[in-house]
C-alpha cells in the first residue's frame, strides 16, 4: 500500500545581506528528494541574526504558526544554529512542534525525528538542555552570593512590560511554561511567576 510523501517546509536564513540562503536551498531540497519527502513551503530570513527572537524573525514567526495549522509534516534546516539562539531554544521549539505533530530534520547534524533514532536523539537534546539550565542556575546563584558578600543589596527583578505580554500572549496559544520560556528567553521560574501575578512590570512600577 502507497503511502502520501511527508510535506516539508524548508526554514533558511543567513545573518547578513552578504550572503546567500541558496546553498541551504540547493542542500535540503536534494536530501527531501532523496528520502522521497515533497517540499510544499520554504521560510526565510534573509540578513536576520541567529539571536533575535521569534518576533525579529517575520519568516520564522509565520513558520511556527503554520506547523500549529499543520500545513506541512516536518521542518527542515540546514543546521541547529538556524533555528534557535541556543539548546534550550531548539528544544522549546522542538516541543512545540512534536506537540502538533511535526517532526524535524536538521541536515548538519543529521537529525530526523521521523526515525526512531531520531526522535532518541531529541529526547537525549532535552537531557542536555535541562543541563545548561542547571548551568545558568547554578551560575546565577553563585555571583548573587558573591554580590550579598560584597554587600550589594539586592532585590526582586522585575519584568519587562513588553516580557510580560509575550509570556501572556504565548500562553494564550496553549504553550508549556517550558516552551514559552524558550521561546520568549527567560527562565522557566520567571514565567511561572509572570502567569501567577507574582511579577510587577517596569512600566507599571
Amino acid at each position: 500500500m502507497s503511502t502520501k510523501p511527508h510535506r516539508v517546509a524548508l526554514y533558511l536564513r543567513v545573518s547578513t545581506d552578504g550572503q546567500s540562503t541558496a546553498l541551504q536551498r540547493r542542500e535540503l531540497v536534494q536530501a527531501c528528494k532523496h528520502r522521497g519527502w515533497e517540499v510544499t513551503e520554504v521560510y526565510e530570513d534573509a540578513g536576520i541574526s541567529g539571536a533575535k527572537g521569534r518576533d525579529g524573525r517575520p519568516a520564522f514567526d509565520r513558520l511556527c504558526q503554520d506547523a500549529t495549522r499543520r500545513r506541512f509534516d516536518v521542518i527542515a534546516a540546514w543546521s541547529v544554529d538556524r533555528l534557535g539562539r541556543s539548546l534550550q531554544d531548539l528544544v522549546g521549539f522542538l516541543e512545540e512542534a512534536h506537540g502538533v505533530g511535526v517532526h524535524l530534520y536538521l541536515h548538519q547534524q543529521a537529525v530526523d525525528t521521523t526515525t526512531p533514532a531520531g526522535r532518541a536523539l531529541f529526547q537525549m537534546m532535552g537531557v542536555f538542555a535541562e543541563f545548561e539550565r542547571a548551568m545558568i542556575r547554578d551560575r546565577v546563584k553563585a555571583g548573587l552570593a558573591d554580590a550579598r558578600a560584597k554587600g550589594v543589596k539586592l532585590g526582586a527583578p522585575r519584568t519587562d512590560a513588553k516580557v510580560l505580554q509575550r509570556i501572556e500572549r504565548e500562553k494564550a496559544k496553549g504553550l508549556s511554561v517550558r516552551a514559552i520560556a524558550a521561546k520568549v528567553g527567560v527562565g522557566a521560574g520567571t514565567v511561572h511567576r509572570v502567569l501567577s501575578g507574582e511579577h510587577v512590570s517596569q512600566a507599571g512600577a
